[in-house]
């Protein structure tokens, strides 16, 4: 009576790993959200604090680093930190995004979201 249908199986089962792709990646994006990293600059004087979604939370700065003389260096040293903190909350988020890939039988290189 239904072997015409084999086809219709198969797209029932591709819909619920859709759902659970989809409430995996909700999921994630609220992980990734409390998984913090740091970046430095001038090695440990400024320090960048992000979430692995790239939000900045936290700055710290040596206070033997502030001479008004030296104001360029300063900034520098704090947007340095700042980028080296949004590279590694990139990484960090590539990596978890492919563990992720990986539990649903995708290859671990795949982007997600697509």
């Amino acid at each position: 009576m239904f072997k015409g249908m084999g086809g219709l199986g198969d797209m029932a089962k591709m819909m619920k790993t859709a759902q659970e792709m989809q409430g995996k990646m909700a999921q994630l994006q609220e992980e990734l959200k409390s998984i913090m990293v740091t970046g430095e600059s001038g090695a440990g004087l400024v320090k960048a604090t992000a979430s692995a979604k790239g939000e900045l939370t936290g700055l710290d700065i040596d206070p033997s680093i502030f001479n008004a003389e030296e104001k360029e260096v300063v900034e520098d040293l704090i947007l340095a930190a700042i980028k080296d903190a949004q590279a590694k909350a990139e990484q960090r988020s590539k990596e978890e995004m492919g563990r992720m890939a990986e539990s649903l039988g995708l290859p671990r290189d795949m982007n997600l979201p697509f």
